[in-house]
């Protein structure tokens, strides 16, 4: 039996579509509307407050995406995502969401997706277990990066990746670097150097990807691996596999 009263939050940039899901909500009169919003800072300030049990989420949105916007929480909500681009569907079937609602839907394939998702919640399955590797990388294979959102307290900041001099290991997260400070980030580097474009960023070390115009100088090390010296002063040491690929860019 369904618990009284399931929360539900709806994100999308577009009011017709919120509009849309509002109506169709009118079948499931246990289910709460506890906020609409139209970006992904909104959203996550509203899952933080409002902890609903159920999200209707767009992914394509201004700011940041219903990805990157995922990337930021620590506890995850169930998820039925609902885009008119279908590019991300694998991504999203990858991260256990409920549901992936490819726009425009009818009434009945709505209700298809909230019943799945009550189904999940009487079966006290909680949070979808698979939305928690999204942290690992959300960008469908062969698409580069131009951004990284990050969180740093209260709030959100995009980095462009022009602004990125180098990202460092840091056990389970990564620690990006720009100009302005250090970001951290729940990230793999192996997703990073699959994402990043292999012409401005290289990974030069298992713990080091650094952007290849940011390197001003290379000073010796030993027979094999050098010491990059990058615009900021910091200085990256290479590994023997990292001097090899390094000599292959920069044809030296």
């Amino acid at each position: 039996m369904m618990k009284t009263q399931l929360k539900a939050l709806i994100i999308d940039d577009e009011e017709p579509a919120r509009v849309l899901i509002r109506s169709y909500l009118d079948s499931f009169p246990d289910i709460q509307i506890v906020g609409e919003c139209a970006n992904g800072y909104e959203g996550l300030k509203a899952i933080q407050s409002e902890k609903p049990d159920l999200v209707f989420l767009d992914i394509q949105m201004p700011k940041i995406s219903g990805f990157e916007m995922l990337e930021l929480l620590d506890e995850y909500p169930q998820v039925i995502f609902s885009t008119a681009f279908d590019e991300y569907a694998i991504k999203a079937f990858e991260f256990n969401a409920v549901d992936y609602l490819l726009k425009p839907y009818s009434r009945e394939r709505f209700s298809q997706s909230v019943n799945k998702a009550i189904d999940r919640i009487n079966q006290k399955a909680g949070t979808a277990p698979g939305l928690s590797k999204i942290a690992g990388g959300t960008l469908p294979d062969g698409m580069y990066l131009d951004r990284i959102v990050v969180k740093t307290g209260q709030k959100i900041k995009v980095i462009a990746i022009d602004q990125v001099e180098y990202i460092e290991a840091e056990d389970d997260y990564v620690m990006v670097y720009t100009g302005e400070g250090r970001y951290l980030k729940q990230m793999t580097m192996g997703y990073l150097e699959e994402h990043l474009d292999p012409a401005e960023f290289l990974r030069i070390h298992r713990s080091h990807i650094v952007k290849i115009t940011q390197i001003v100088q290379l000073e010796p090390y030993d027979k094999e691996t050098k010491v990059l010296v990058m615009k900021s002063g910091k200085k990256i040491h290479t590994s023997k596999a990292g001097m090899k690929r390094l000599r292959e860019v920069l044809g030296f």
